[in-house]
């Protein structure tokens, strides 16, 4: 006790770099995303750092989408010798990941899981999901199917237009038409609004909620389309805001919990283990509102 008055006596504190030295462990944390801005990696980043915080970890929060060089962004993080580096960017390549962070341990998300004892991936299932909207839509008369895609780079936007894609092949369609946004409400809004005057479509699936949004606003006020009465619309990701009385977006919807759970659960594995990496799936399910 009388070391502890005199400490803070004095001010003083522990140096937590000279503890790196001594021990090996930074309690650093990097964490790689493609921009804060958008509403879903914004809750998963939320999410993912109260937990990190809650054991004692420092996230370092590394924001690629803008960056040209973003190769030197991760470089600048692993000059702190993180633990962990966590990568929900789909911008940055593996490979380089692994070179830059090689004294840390990573976890990845990823199309398929990964055979490398320093990497644990979190990959994603939603073809059962995808397929119960895609039962209704057809049931409800639905046979003029459109996608409106957020990225052509991203594998995660052609996973999940796969995962539709599949689902349309069942019943003998296919997407008919497909625009080109950048998963904003603006390219929502100016997309399908192109889109829609373009091609005879009943149906449109967007890659992630806000566009959707955007898209819904574009069909009802510019175009007097009836909202779902002969345009259903689709979202992804299951955002807070798509669940809001005034959007009530039916969306392929992730558990943002389970999700950020998952990717605690193997950052404990790495911290327990040295040796031991994993790979957790997290489905994607149908949430139904009044858009579809």
């Amino acid at each position: 006790m009388r070391v502890l008055a005199v400490a803070q006596q004095y001010g003083y504190q522990p140096n937590a770099i000279a503890r790196t030295l001594n021990n090996q462990r930074s309690r650093l944390v990097a964490v790689v995303v493609n921009v804060i801005a958008n509403p879903c990696e914004a809750q998963h980043l939320e999410l993912l750092v109260h937990q990190l915080q809650a054991r004692a970890l420092v996230p370092i929060v590394l924001c690629c989408g803008d960056i040209t060089d973003r190769l030197q962004l991760m470089r600048l993080a692993s000059t702190y010798q993180v633990d962990h580096a966590i990568i929900f960017s789909d911008l940055v390549p593996l490979k380089d990941a692994m070179q830059i962070f090689r004294t840390g341990r990573l976890i990845i998300l990823s199309e398929e899981s990964i055979e490398d004892t320093r990497v644990s991936s979190v990959c994603f299932e939603g073809v059962e999901g995808a397929s119960e909207i895609v039962d209704k839509l057809v049931g409800d008369g639905c046979k003029h199917f459109a996608y409106l895609c957020g990225r052509n780079s991203s594998w995660m936007d052609k996973q999940r237009r796969d995962w539709f894609s599949t689902a349309l092949n069942r019943h003998g369609l296919t997407f008919e038409a497909e625009g080109h946004g950048d998963y904003s409400y603006d390219s929502g809004f100016k997309e399908s609004s192109l889109l829609l005057r373009r091609k005879k479509i009943d149906a449109l699936v967007c890659g992630n909620d806000v566009m959707a949004i955007g898209a819904r606003d574009a069909a009802v006020r510019l175009l007097g389309r009836q909202v779902p009465g002969d345009l259903a619309i689709v979202g992804q990701d299951g955002v807070a805001l798509a669940g809001w009385e005034c959007n009530d977006l039916t969306t392929l919807a992730l558990d943002q919990a389970a999700f950020i759970d998952a990717v605690m659960r193997l950052i404990e594995r790495h911290e327990a283990d040295d040796d031991s990496t994993g790979t957790a799936v997290i489905k994607f399910r149908a949430r139904w509102g009044s858009t579809a």
